[in-house]
């Protein structure tokens, strides 16, 4: 099973709110999920991130592939980077 790290859309017509949740890539955008592991509010000034910093990096390690948009959400909070020092770290 691909699993990745995506976008769900909430909010009302023009006033988008997004879940950032964990889903077998087959699933539709809005459809079932595994996990919900953060928000991104693209209305607020600065973008409001608010993510489950761990249970990203867990499911990373497991495999999961971002989407660009959360892989460009990720990078701009630091955990691509946090993973990349963790899976290339000497041991």
């Amino acid at each position: 099973m691909a699993v990745k790290i995506r976008l769900k859309r909430m909010g009302s017509k023009k006033k988008p709110f997004y879940r950032i949740v964990v889903a077998d890539s087959r699933s539709p955008r809005d459809g079932r999920f595994i996990e919900t592991v953060g928000t991104y509010n693209p209305l607020k000034d600065p973008a409001e991130v608010v993510l489950k910093e761990e249970n990203v990096l867990n499911w990373l390690q497991k495999g999961a592939q971002p989407s660009d948009t959360v892989r460009n959400i990720l990078s701009k909070e630091g955990i691509m980077q946090k993973h990349h020092d963790a899976k290339f770290a000497k041991k």
